[in-house]
């Protein structure tokens, strides 16, 4: 019969159980992962720089070589590079001992000569740079200021033309007009304040569209179904 309904609370005692109070009765078993672990410090073994081995090292004399090894290596790996660049240099301007006699002339200038007017150029053409850079920022700058002052004198010109038209827009506040009659010592008449009159007053069929009347009619509302809108419409439609 199975016991998985039964309580466990004489099981969970522990110790005081059947055959649980006797030490010697309990079990020997025990995991090995309760087993004391690390219970030694680890050392340094040979060929992993122990102390004997670092002991009769001299640290400052390796370091030193070592340095003066990658200087020796630099200086061998530039000596090439510097000499390609001296040959092409070189190469470009032929020296004075390498140039035949027969292509020499007596008016033909010395290689300082030449080394001279070469740097009289870069120096002149170097000033030519800058006048013509400052010329440029002057030309730019004045550019500038005179598109400023036409964007100042175009919302001047608009901000007049609008309070013009807010000011003769309507008739009643149209002061430049009074002033220019306070001016002139007029009398302002009434036919000044008149205002225009519509295109379509005058016409002869005005106001003829169907409905024109019932939507100008003032609408009412009658708490009663039979003098209610609706209903007088509907009885003169259906029943007449």
């Amino acid at each position: 019969m199975t016991t998985a309904a039964r309580p466990t609370f004489e099981p969970a005692r522990g110790g005081r159980g059947k055959g649980e109070g006797d030490l010697s009765a309990l079990s020997k078993q025990y995991s090995s992962r309760d087993l004391p672990g690390h219970t030694k410090i680890k050392y340094r073994q040979l060929t992993q720089d122990a102390p004997e081995e670092v002991r009769a090292r001299d640290f400052r004399r390796e370091l030193e070589e070592r340095e003066r090894v990658a200087v020796r290596e630099k200086t061998r790996e530039r000596g090439p590079r510097e000499h390609t660049t001296s040959s092409s240099s070189s190469s470009k301007r032929p020296r004075l001992d390498q140039i035949p006699a027969a292509n020499l002339d007596a008016d033909d200038p010395l290689t300082d000569d030449e080394e001279e007017d070469d740097d009289s150029e870069e120096d002149s053409d170097d000033d030519d740079t800058a006048a013509l850079l400052a010329e440029l920022e002057k030309i730019k700058k004045e550019r500038a200021e005179e598109q400023e002052r036409k964007e100042r004198e175009q919302k001047a010109e608009e901000e007049r033309i609008r309070m013009e038209n807010i000011l003769s827009g309507n008739p009643l506040l149209n002061l430049a007009g009074q002033q220019q009659q306070q001016q002139q010592q007029i009398v302002p008449t009434p036919s000044a304040f008149s205002v225009k009159r519509r295109w379509d007053d005058d016409v002869v069929f005005k106001n003829c569209a169907k409905g024109v009347d019932e939507a100008r009619r003032e609408k009412r509302f009658v708490n009663d179904t039979l003098r209610s809108e609706f209903h007088k419409k509907f009885m003169e439609k259906y029943v007449k």
